[in-house]
């Protein structure tokens, strides 16, 4: 069930708003909070299903992918399954909107559900990797992961090597390019919205970090306060799509 939602005070929107309006360069960096409020479960936080089964830690990793393939093919058949049941939020497709109106260059995510994508928003940096395509562990074929679902879905249509989902696994570093592209996004923006972040996975959480050392202004919207609030202009403790939904309307 999606979270209840909560919107900030009407003075603190107009100046939040206030600060996109004057940016010149906003980059957005959403994480799981993004898109509990879809109503899609969330992995690490207090009560999430890796707190409750750290069976679903050990099947997301690489060890899994080489030595329990079978049970690492039913855990992500499931999850792409999962993502059928849900949909982007209001927060996913007002970011969308403000990329197509020039008030967002950029979104990087830590998501790998593609609500981004399905909202509309375009060149997404995915610093995990992304659910909606497999590839093969040998070639490197990829296609959509709906093939992943049937019963030849697993095995490489070229060279029948294993397919896997084209998610960052334990056991593995994320895509260094994706990364290098990230931190020069952030460091060349005026302003860095984070949304829906905990920021306690590195290396993603040096993003905020980089940002402020090159000047930008910071400003967060989480129900949680963050190791790293110091570094923010403006703290938002709220959810995701009431904020911004009050937000485009003061834009005007």
């Amino acid at each position: 069930m999606a979270m209840e939602p909560r919107a900030p005070e009407a003075a603190t929107v107009r100046r939040f708003a206030g600060m996109l309006r004057q940016a010149h360069r906003v980059v957005a960096f959403t994480g799981a909070g993004m898109s509990t409020e879809s109503g899609l479960p969330d992995f690490r936080s207090a009560g999430g299903l890796w707190k409750q089964s750290r069976r679903f830690e050990e099947l997301a990793s690489v060890d899994a992918l080489e030595h329990e393939y079978a049970e690492f093919v039913e855990f992500y058949r499931w999850r792409i399954r999962m993502l059928r049941s849900f949909r982007p939020n209001a927060g996913h497709e007002i970011l969308a909107q403000w990329q197509r109106q020039g008030r967002v260059h950029r979104v990087v995510t830590q998501n790998v559900d593609g609500f981004h994508e399905r909202a509309g928003s375009t060149d997404v940096l995915l610093l995990h990797g992304t659910l909606r395509r497999v590839h093969c562990v040998e070639c490197g074929r990829s296609q959509s992961s709906d093939a992943f679902l049937e019963p030849e879905g697993t095995r490489c249509s070229t060279c029948r090597g294993k397919m896997r989902p084209s998610v960052v696994l334990f056991g593995e570093a994320l895509d260094s390019a994706t990364l290098h592209n990230s931190f020069q996004e952030v460091t060349a923006a005026d302003l860095v919205i984070v949304l829906g972040s905990s920021l306690v996975v590195s290396p993603a959480n040096l993003l905020p970090e980089a940002a402020a050392q090159a000047g930008a202004q910071l400003a967060i919207v989480n129900r949680e306060r963050t190791l790293l609030s110091h570094l923010f202009h403006m703290e938002l403790r709220a959810s995701i799509g009431p904020t911004l939904k009050a937000m485009d309307r003061a834009l005007g």
